[in-house]
């Protein structure tokens, strides 16, 4: 399935303001260039644009997608249950790592937005960049063959 990227989102500290962008780097084992998160397991943090309108109608209030504090928002792409898959933005690989579970914070930006966020993956998912490259606005996106080697379900993560 093939989608686009619509919006790139830059964090310039921790639970500092959402920056949209219309291009972006993406750095291998990093994440997000500029972006205040690097390195780890949740380099970078993917929003389906479905999944938010979804849960913001259910929620019976319109918000930017900015107020998830996602890094990437796609569209045509069903990030439920992606866990070990690899996604194509440009250039770039990233490999879902985890679900991207809504924290308090959401609860902070609307009341009620963290419980519409927890069905089906609507709090997006996590990744890490297995491949940089400049991202833009528009870029197709499309998942990897599922051939991909699926990551291990606990303990080692090596």
């Amino acid at each position: 399935m093939r989608g686009r990227l619509r919006a790139i989102y830059r964090k310039r500290f921790k639970k500092g303001p959402m920056d949209p962008r219309e291009t972006a780097m993406l750095l291998a084992g990093k994440g997000l260039e500029g972006n205040a998160n690097q390195g780890g397991r949740r380099q970078v943090i993917l929003l389906s644009e479905e999944a938010w309108n979804d849960a913001t109608a259910e929620l019976g209030m319109p918000l930017d997608p900015s107020t998830r504090r996602g890094n990437l928002l796609l569209s045509g792409v069903d990030l439920e249950k992606t866990r070990g898959r690899t996604l194509r933005i440009g250039a770039a690989r990233l490999r879902i790592f985890i679900e991207c579970t809504p924290c308090d914070q959401m609860e902070k930006a609307c009341p009620g937005l963290q419980e519409f966020l927890k069905p089906h993956w609507r709090g997006g998912a996590c990744a890490e960049v297995l491949a940089g490259g400049e991202i833009r606005v528009g870029d197709e996106v499309e998942w990897e063959e599922e051939a991909q080697g699926l990551l291990p379900l606990g303990g080692d993560r090596s």
